[in-house]
């Protein structure tokens, strides 16, 4: 079969490997339909490494996917054969302390699809997961709205942690996809007010048809002065979505005390620097968003909801054999890409 795989920094090939022969148990093969380029795959890319996390080359990227059942294994009746699915790229142990808490996203033994050491991604024609992580998606839903599913059950999570039913300001900085996916959910069933920011302006625009309240570029304005002017005494929360330590800073700024800083974004650094004095005099909270817990089938009906409000952020697709070039344009954000998706055929 084919697969794409990173071969060095930006340097993406497309090789011949053998085709998993046998699922296992418990396990289904599956034939790959779509995969999304996420932020954390661009790490990988132009830096090979995430935090402590390097890449070992040749390395197969991808998580964001959807695929079609090929054999399903007897016994259980979650899926069948020519279903189309969506895939929690995550696979935890579930005996751990942590998964018996209710954390399988932070499982001790943890499995992550296209992560250094752990599983291979799913850019290639064919792979295997297990049944659980499988969620069946009807026909009314198309491949290029439920590839969607896993950014938005991530944006579903980093809300949840909030668990805040008064939160009515909210900023979220950063309108890449994951920003886009927060800001739905910050719209869902709730009348907020919420303030955007990129550094580049189609973004800005996307998220302002989104139903965002005002939009900002912080190379061209104080974006957290211009937000404060219109909410003098502070925002409720503010989600970092872009991974920078300036965002960091202005969303400090922006909040109100006892506001909430979300941090779903991935620093390129190790470390970053927190006005700690400005945090503590505001009595500010940091939660840090790990992934999603159990968001896919939620995410999945949110999908169903409006179907084309998640088409339309799937702005280019791909064919496997031009992952370099996918990956690329995602990389230098040209072309007005929101989301790249690479399709197998």
């Amino acid at each position: 079969m084919k697969t794409a795989l990173l071969t060095g920094i930006r340097k993406m090939e497309i090789r011949d490997v053998p085709r998993p022969e046998s699922p296992g148990p418990g396990r289904v093969l599956l034939k790959t339909r779509m995969v999304g380029i996420c932020g954390s795959d661009l790490h990988y890319y132009t830096e090979g490494r995430i935090g402590g996390q390097s890449v070992a080359y040749p390395f197969r990227m991808g998580h964001e996917c959807v695929a079609e059942v090929m054999t399903a294994p007897g016994g259980q009746s979650r899926l069948k054969s020519g279903d189309r699915v969506a895939v929690d790229p995550a696979v935890s142990c579930s005996r751990c302390n942590q998964c018996k808490a209710g954390r399988p996203h932070t499982c001790l033994n943890l499995k992550f699809m296209g992560a250094p050491g752990q599983m291979p991604g799913a850019l290639a024609e064919y792979f295997t997961m297990p049944v659980e992580n499988c969620y069946p998606f009807g026909g009314e839903i198309s491949l290029q709205a439920a590839v969607m599913a896993e950014p938005l059950s991530i944006a579903i999570h980093a809300f949840r942690l909030l668990n805040d039913p008064f939160i009515r300001t909210v900023g979220i900085l950063g309108s890449g996809p994951i920003g886009l996916c927060v800001l739905s959910e910050s719209l869902n069933e709730s009348s907020r007010s919420v303030f955007v920011t990129d550094l580049a302006d189609y973004r800005i625009e996307a998220a302002l048809r989104m139903g965002a309240s005002w939009g900002g570029n912080p190379d061209r304005m104080d974006v957290s002065g211009e937000v404060l002017k219109r909410e003098p005494d502070g925002l409720d929360a503010v989600f970092e979505c872009c991974g920078d330590e300036e965002a960091l800073d202005q969303g400090i700024v922006m909040l109100k005390p006892g506001g909430k800083l979300v941090v779903v974004g991935i620093p390129a650094a190790d470390r970053v620097r927190l006005d700690i004095h400005a945090l503590r005099r505001k009595e500010i909270s940091v939660i840090h968003a790990r992934r999603q817990n159990g968001c896919m089938q939620p995410a999945i009906e949110r999908v169903r909801r409006d179907p084309a409000l998640w088409e339309g952020l799937v702005t280019h697709l791909f064919a496997l054999e031009d992952s370099g070039r996918a990956f690329e344009t995602a990389a230098r954000r040209s072309d007005g890409v929101i989301k790249a998706v690479i399709v197998s055929n």
